[in-house]
């Protein structure tokens, strides 16, 4: 079986959890119990979160709250930084934000949605248009989720913050830890990331938040972590999510070469004459989105599972959706008819070139003989 849908969810490295197993059956100890064995698991956790934090961030401008997902730590960067005013973000959110603001408009919130290029990056001008004296949060996704388009936060924050310091800037970077090259600047206040998209295993995330901003807890409870996300730490998780970092980090250069050649195979396989590109050379390797016009993306997703290639047709999070159509597609600027064809190929390190050449050819089989059926 040839796994390319990595972008939904990575394989645990198994290394990795058989690391981390200890914490889960021998160190299982509450890090918030007084004993020495508790305060010996929280000073692994404390370790943990200056690991995963240090990979993109200066520990002494930033600190780390861990959370139960990427979706978690959106929520709480969107319901805690919007609270006012009104909210600037894209048309290109992953779901976790897009829901997190329309629900914000709920409540009374302005939000205010910035337009799309055609390869998924925000128009940058017409993102900084919209933010104004009243805007308290604006969110932009580092590297969109389905077309891997990678937005340069780093010079959107500054421009941000030249036009209102006090506005808030919050990205989505589940896509981007652990896959390319980048470091954060003070300028980005708040930025969420997530164990299993790098190895880690499903049910950790993070919010990596600037040290002296001050927002308030999303979940309430004993008071963990500094009273800032209530609940007890999935420590097992966590030292999950921490040697697969630091394992991705380690090899992040070497890694990302190998996927870019993976991409690369894809990229120059696939017939021509039956595959379009959303996916331009810019995005993030780890991604490739293409279409065909014509052939229901669902109906290849399925036919290439039955000849052993597991692909997806964008975001898992929107597969419960009762929309067709990918929002985030349509919003490129694409008919519907193209948003019908689309299929998201997503890689791993562990993936191969021969892995490759053969997608390439169920799926150019599939296509073509879908295409003579259709006539």
């Amino acid at each position: 079986m040839i796994y390319f849908d990595n972008a939904a969810t990575t394989k645990p490295d198994k290394l990795c959890v058989m690391k981390a197993e200890k914490y889960l059956l021998d160190d299982f100890y509450n890090p918030s119990a007084l004993y020495s064995e508790g305060y010996a698991v929280s000073t692994q956790l404390k370790q943990a979160a200056l690991n995963i934090l240090t990979r993109i961030a200066d520990a002494n401008a930033f600190n780390l709250i861990f959370t139960s997902c990427g979706t978690e730590a959106d929520n709480q960067a969107v319901f805690c930084g919007g609270r006012r005013g009104n909210v600037v973000t894209t048309l290109g959110e992953h779901s976790a934000v897009n829901s997190a603001v329309n629900e914000l408009k709920q409540r009374g919130i302005e939000v205010r949605f910035a337009d799309l290029n055609d390869d998924g990056t925000v128009n940058e001008q017409h993102l900084l248009s919209l933010v104004d004296d009243k805007t308290s949060l604006v969110s932009v996704i580092h590297v969109n989720n389905e077309t891997g388009a990678i937005n340069d936060i780093l010079s959107i924050a500054k421009r941000i913050k030249l036009k209102n310091q006090y506005t808030l800037f919050h990205s989505d970077g589940v896509q981007a830890y652990g896959k390319i090259n980048f470091k954060l600047s003070r300028d980005v206040d708040l930025y969420s990331v997530g164990a299993h998209k790098i190895g880690g295993i499903k049910g950790c995330g993070a919010l990596i938040k600037r040290k002296n901003l001050i927002i308030k807890p999303y979940i309430y409870g004993g008071g963990q972590q500094q009273g800032l996300r209530s609940g007890t730490e999935n420590i097992f998780g966590i030292k999950c999510f921490e040697y697969a970092a630091l394992n991705r980090y380690e090899n992040l250069q070497e890694n990302f070469e190998i996927v870019k050649k993976i991409n690369e195979t894809v990229r120059s396989g696939l017939d021509k004459n039956l595959f379009g590109f959303i996916s331009n050379s810019n995005c993030s390797p780890y991604i490739l989105t293409v279409f065909t016009d014509g052939v229901r993306g669902e109906t290849i997703l399925h036919e290439a599972d039955d000849n052993g290639l597991i692909i997806g047709t964008g975001s898992a999070c929107s597969s419960n959706s009762n929309k067709r159509y990918s929002r985030v597609i349509l919003a490129c600027g694409y008919r519907e008819s193209v948003a019908d064809g689309i299929l998201r190929l997503s890689f791993s390190p562990e993936n191969t070139v021969d892995e490759a050449n053969q997608a390439v050819e169920i799926l150019n089989r599939i296509v073509k003989h879908r295409k003579e059926i259709v006539g």
